[in-house]
């Protein structure tokens, strides 16, 4: 087997791509990949240089792990700072790392394109060329679970809410799973939308024009900038994305006195509803509840999807349904003096996560759930 790494998506052959990818997640296609780099969201300007790296057997390419060299932690959602500070204040380099992720998608996918090798597989390979070219780390972000690793490889958990359709045939028909307060305050937040005079619209498809294009993209940046952050994204990306993937993507506006007040984003394939981004120009009461998970969930119980991936973080999802979920990632570091301290911060996070999973399962507003307390109570 030849590996080879790229400097950019488009030295990978489209077809090579699509002949190893199985997965509909839209975030897996090349188009995607493409759109990132293109758009210049993700560059070497930008902190993200691509590396990609490709495996050929028998002349042909087997496999492909889309990586970035990267000089800083940011649009990762697997926070690494501390690591990052412990390197700096020992005068060591942690920057640059080589990052197989999507970038700014923290969602769970595999990363490895290939239907013969697995991400075992080439651990050890990155390892070796890390070290070879002098670069400090590997990490593997939002993976599935890998049971069989190097034992200088070390497991990361973070916690993501998602909801799930257990076949449902309307929203009324989900909140009757509810305790009766839970579902109380669900209806209150949702009547509250109406009382304020709010509409909703969904566009998807051709539907997407470049005025509404364009009102998603100033509630996309608001976002960022009352958080004094730059956007990650540009607007050529999504000009380009949305022109790319139509039947994925799915724009939600609120308006208010025949004003639109607020956008959220999100992409689908035929299992999955994915959120990423909301913005608004005028505050309203629940409307961000509405629009990014009320919305949602009735468009997965209309169209038949199985789950519904809000977005990183939240504890506020919890009340509304969505249930706690492990997400997984891999790391390696080079430098011997931190690979036991890293090892045993891994452990010690990874048994937080799964206590907090389960504070979390506890919180859910399901009538089972309830009946689940009190017979944990009685014993």
């Amino acid at each position: 087997m030849i590996a080879a790494f790229k400097d950019a998506f488009s030295q990978i052959p489209q077809q090579d791509w699509d002949h190893l990818n199985t997965s509909t997640n839209p975030f897996l296609t090349y188009e995607f990949f493409e759109a990132l780099e293109t758009s210049k969201s993700a560059s070497i300007d930008k902190g993200w240089q691509p590396h990609h790296l490709t495996i050929k057997s028998d002349d042909k390419i087997a496999a492909i792990l889309p990586l970035y060299l990267k000089s800083h932690s940011w649009g990762e959602f697997v926070f690494d700072w501390d690591w990052a500070n412990a390197y700096e204040q020992h005068g060591l380099a942690y920057y640059p790392k080589l990052v197989s992720t999507i970038a700014f998608t923290p969602v769970s996918s595999e990363k490895l394109i290939s239907k013969t090798l697995t991400h075992s597989d080439i651990m050890s390979p990155l390892s070796e060329y890390c070290t070879k070219h002098d670069i400090a780390s590997w990490h593997l972000l939002f993976c599935p679970k890998i049971a069989d690793t190097p034992d200088n490889v070390y497991e990361r958990n973070t916690v993501q809410f998602h909801w799930f359709n257990k076949g449902y045939s309307s929203f009324e028909q989900y909140l009757s799973t509810f305790t009766a307060r839970k579902r109380k305050n669900t209806r209150k937040e949702r009547e509250s939308i109406k009382k304020q005079n709010i509409t909703i619209r969904q566009y998807s498809g051709d539907q997407i024009t470049q005025q509404v294009l364009e009102f998603f993209y100033l509630t996309y940046q608001l976002t960022y900038l009352k958080r004094q952050h730059t956007p990650h994204l540009s607007f050529a990306f999504f000009e380009r994305i949305f022109k790319a993937l139509p039947n994925n993507v799915l724009l939600i506006v609120a308006s208010h006195a025949d004003k639109d007040v607020a956008c959220a984003l999100f992409f689908h394939d035929d299992k999955q509803l994915y959120g990423r981004y909301w913005g608004t120009t005028e505050q309203f009461n629940y409307l961000h509840f509405e629009l990014c998970y009320y919305q949602g969930i009735e468009f997965c119980i209309k169209h038949n999807l199985q789950s519904f991936n809000p977005g990183t973080q939240g504890e506020h999802k919890i009340q509304r349904g969505f249930e706690p979920v492990l997400t997984y990632s891999y790391h390696w570091v080079k430098h011997s003096a931190f690979k036991q301290a890293i090892k045993d911060f891994c452990k010690r996070e990874q048994q937080h996560m799964l206590t907090y999973i389960q504070r979390c399962r506890l919180a859910l507003p399901f009538k089972e759930n309830q009946e689940s307390n009190h017979v944990q109570r009685d014993l």
